[in-house]
Order: C-alpha cells, then structure tokens, then sequence
C-alpha cells in the first residue's frame, strides 16, 4: 500500500494522541497546522513535523498532502471540511464531525463530487473487538438482538467557558460523550433507530449537561442511553440477545467482552485489540478506503447517528451560535 502524506489541523488533546499513533506507526505526521500559529510551531517541533502552516489556507492547497486530520472544535468542523474536500483532500474528522445533519450532507456532497473519502475518527467502528462480536453475531451465537443499554457519565467542574459547557464551542453531553453511545448502538442495531424519545437538564449555560434517550428500530431492537457530565458512571454497553448477553467496559475503546450465555450461565472471554492503539486502528481503516480497498469508514453509521442527534435537540429546543445564524 502506498504510504500516504498526513497533515494534522489542530494541536491539541486529540492532536496529540494522533501524533503519538503516528509514531508509533513508525511514521511521522507532513505538516500540521492551528488556529494559534505558536501553537502549531511548538507542536511541530514536538513531534518533527516538517511542515508548519502559518496560514491554514495553505494546508488545504498543498499538493503534497494526502489525508488531513481534522481535530479542532467540532463547531469549526464544517468550515474546515469545505475546505479541504473541495480542495481534493481525503479528510479524517474528530467527532461529532458536524454540528448537525444537513452540515454534513454538505459535506458528503462536497467529498462525492471530489472524489475523495470522508470519515469520522470514531473508535468503535475500527477496534478489532467490535468486529469480531460484529462476525459472532453473523454467524448466530447469540440470536436475534433485543435490548442495548447504554452509560455514559464523567464528572466536570462547573466551568461554563470550557469546551463541555460552553455553547459558543457547541458544549453539551450528547455531542461530547453521548455520540460514542449512539455510535455503539448502531453498529450493533439492524437498522437505525426511527422511534426516539428523549428527557434533558441543562447546564446554567443552556448546553445538556444530563439527557436520557429511549430508541427502537423497525425490527424492534431498542436501546436506553444514560448520558451526564456532571456524574460519574462506568463506560458500561450491554447487548442482550435471545441466547445471550455482552458486556463491555469502557466501551469507546474497548478491548475486552464477557459474553453470557443465558441458557446454562457460562461465560466467554474475548480480548481482541488493544485500547492503547484505537488510533492506529483508525490510521489503517482511513488508508485502506482512501487506496480504493476495503472502505470500512461506516459514513453510512455517522450519518445516521448525527441524524438521530440533530433530531433529539430539536425536541429540546436546542441550537447552537452558528445554527442562529443561518
């Protein structure tokens, strides 16, 4: 496979643990560019980057890039994406990768016609435990699905300026933490959620700080979501079958399941992939689909749950800065 030319937009938390992947790929990012350029300058020095853009424009018209990351705040995602899609870049973009549905059929619109592969960076669509339960699943084990629940819950000082809180930065539970539930659900469901209800409490800034969502498909498969960032509660998935039920802790990079067996109580191990490498994973996933093989990038999912999400805020009278403006 042909190595490909990384550029990374954004130098922060997730910035980092992309470049610390890269390495340890063996690889080094090309360029990297940021809204501060200090910023960039320092963390091109960190990690050896050869390319630091002063400009961000200039990131997007470089010949020499392949693939850009995307991690800036996911309100900035859209600007970003217009960019360097139409620009014939391939595009890796943290979640949530738009603020709502009709942003990224833009995007996916944009990335169509230039003939270039755009993802999420999701996690639990390229750790290899979740496609093995997927390949388990395929083959019977566990009989037809019934139920998924679904937590959530990290406890964050009470700071209306950060990123979690912050309306301005598109803040709020659904996007930061309860997306990663959303996404578990539907890789594990038939078909996506068409029933959705939903209870909220917001944050003295207005964003959701606590939300508990009700789901059901056309098949009947339903799932609970319990979502806070103000209450800590284990990153817990279960996934009840007829003959069986899995269960994962901390599920958005999960590497380990037991899987329960109801008629006789046994119980299975499976370990399969390593928490420490989730970027990796997505690093080759990414460059498998831009090489025209295998596109196992799951945009088909990511649309359907950032419908599912642009949905569930409406009901709660919820916008963002930008979305008022339009």
């Amino acid at each position: 496979m042909k190595t490909y030319c990384w550029a990374i937009l954004g130098c922060g938390t997730m910035g980092n643990q992309f470049a610390k992947a890269m390495k340890k790929e063996g690889r080094n990012l090309y360029g990297v560019a940021n809204r501060t350029y200090e910023n960039a300058l320092s963390f091109g020095k960190k990690y050896n980057i050869p390319k630091v853009y002063e400009n961000i424009q200039d990131l997007f018209i470089d010949e020499q890039v392949d693939i850009i990351y995307i991690c800036t705040p996911h309100n900035t995602h859209i600007q970003y994406l217009r960019e360097a899609l139409s620009h014939g870049k391939h595009v890796l973009c943290e979640k949530s990768i738009t603020l709502h549905a009709g942003e990224l059929e833009e995007a996916r619109k944009i990335a169509e016609e230039n003939q270039v592969v755009l993802a999420e960076a999701m996690t639990i669509y390229h750790m290899p435990l979740y496609k093995k339960l997927q390949e388990l699943m395929k083959n019977g084990d566990f009989g037809p699905l019934r139920m998924i629940q679904m937590n959530f819950g990290s406890y964050k000082e009470y700071n209306m300026n950060n990123r979690f809180f912050n309306p301005a930065l598109a803040g709020g539970a659904l996007l930061d933490i309860g997306i990663y539930a959303l996404s578990f659900i539907r890789w594990f469901m038939e078909d996506t959620p068409d029933q959705v209800l939903s209870q909220v409490k917001f944050a003295p800034s207005g964003v959701d700080e606590q939300a508990g969502i009700l789901l059901m498909n056309p098949a009947g498969e339903m799932a609970t979501v319990a979502l806070t960032l103000h209450a800590k509660q284990p990153k817990r998935g279960i996934v009840s079958f007829d003959k069986a039920y899995i269960e994962i802790d901390e599920y958005p990079r999960g590497e380990k399941a037991v899987i329960t067996y109801t008629e006789d109580n046994s119980q299975k191990v499976v370990e399969w992939g390593k928490t420490e490498d989730a970027l990796r994973y997505e690093i080759c996933d990414m460059e498998q689909a831009v090489s025209g093989g295998k596109n196992e990038m799951h945009l088909d999912y990511t649309g359907d749950v950032m419908s599912i999400m642009t949905k569930i805020r409406k009901t709660w009278g919820l916008s963002y800065p930008e979305e008022r403006e339009q």
